[in-house]
């Protein structure tokens, strides 16, 4: 059976087509999938019963499920082990705001980037999400939670422009379908520069994060194995020209790792590369990762003042997540071991 969950709008519409069906019943099955969140073809009521019945034979709504839950004793962060239809397993992060409730998403199962202080990367990429199984996230956290997810950030599990095409699908049909606005929705990259300038010629109105770690190309090249592909002086072309394009400032994120890239001359290479760019800079402590040699710095608030003094805009990322292994560069695809 096809999964129908994760079906954009023309696609629903081609499917009834397809069916005999006019059209305009893909627009209904699409608001069935997304606004009404129906469990079922069958919730699917203004459908007729033979219309259902037909449907069944192909499509079905599937979901994954919800496999264990962790929660921060501190902040109330939530991590959700989610089992996939075929067997796999991703990890998922619900975070409480002031503004509303955040969901951190993975992308793949498995990253095959290889950053050095990322648990997600260890034992590799095993298979893109599809669309729907990124989007399935927001569905069983809220159903579990009872909650309304306001803000989405892509930065679990995977290189989300390693999965190009489903990721623009899934930003699709949690705008438009969904509900959740494109400045809602935060998509992080390690800073893959072809498709960065694809993304600009799509007029989208997306966050985009960068990771940068270090403003050194061959500091850089230790952390990142991409910037071994793509250096700094081309990224940060690629940067400039998608601001030029989309006029939505770009975030540098930056992990910030004792005696590493945490040095003054970080600090005023950092401002050299970047002061005449547009843009803002999320500094963060790094969290530890059981296999990673480096650790955080005890910098950040030195840091921070030092990139202001040079007309920096910066911030420090709240820390929450970590009593979980749910922060930044924690989360892993594995069926087991999770801290309680």
């Amino acid at each position: 059976m096809e999964n129908i969950f994760g079906k954009t709008l023309n696609e629903c519409k081609k499917l009834m087509e397809e069916a005999g069906e006019p059209s305009f019943r893909g627009k209904q099955l699409y608001q069935w999938l997304y606004e009404k969140k129906a469990a079922h073809l069958d919730d699917c009521t203004n459908l007729s019963k033979g219309l259902r019945e037909k449907l069944k034979t192909r499509y079905a709504i599937e979901h994954g499920s919800i496999e264990k839950i962790q929660k921060d004793p501190v902040d109330e962060t939530r991590k959700y082990l989610i089992r996939l239809p075929d067997g796999n397993s991703i990890e998922t992060v619900l975070m409480s705001y002031h503004h509303g409730y955040s969901l951190c998403v993975s992308s793949q199962v498995g990253c095959r980037m290889g950053c050095a202080f990322c648990a997600s990367t260890r034992g590799g990429k095993i298979r893109d999400l599809e669309a729907g199984e990124i989007l399935d996230q927001i569905y069983l956290t809220e159903q579990e939670a009872g909650i309304r997810v306001s803000n989405v950030v892509i930065m679990g599990i995977g290189e989300p422009l390693d999965n190009y095409e489903n990721i623009l699908k899934f930003i699709n049909i949690a705008n438009e379908g969904w509900g959740i606005g494109q400045r809602k929705i935060t998509l992080s990259t390690c800073g893959l520069v072809p498709q960065i300038e694809a993304l600009a010629e799509l007029d989208l109105q997306i966050n985009l994060a960068i990771s940068l770690h270090s403003p050194f190309q061959e500091r850089r090249e230790t952390l990142m194995p991409v910037a071994k592909k793509y250096r700094i002086e081309e990224l940060l072309k690629v940067c400039n020209n998608y601001f030029t394009k989309t006029k939505r400032r770009i975030t540098f994120e930056y992990a910030l790792i004792e005696g590493f890239n945490d040095r003054p001359e970080d600090v005023a290479e950092l401002a050299e590369i970047l002061g005449k760019m547009p843009c803002h800079i999320n500094l963060i402590g790094l969290n530890p990762v059981t296999e990673s040699v480096y650790r955080g710095s005890r910098n950040v608030n030195f840091f921070s003042n030092e990139l202001k003094k040079r007309g920096i805009t910066c911030t420090i990322r709240r820390k929450i997540g970590d009593n979980i292994d749910a922060a930044c560069g924690q989360l892993r695809q594995k069926a087991d071991g999770m801290k309680r």
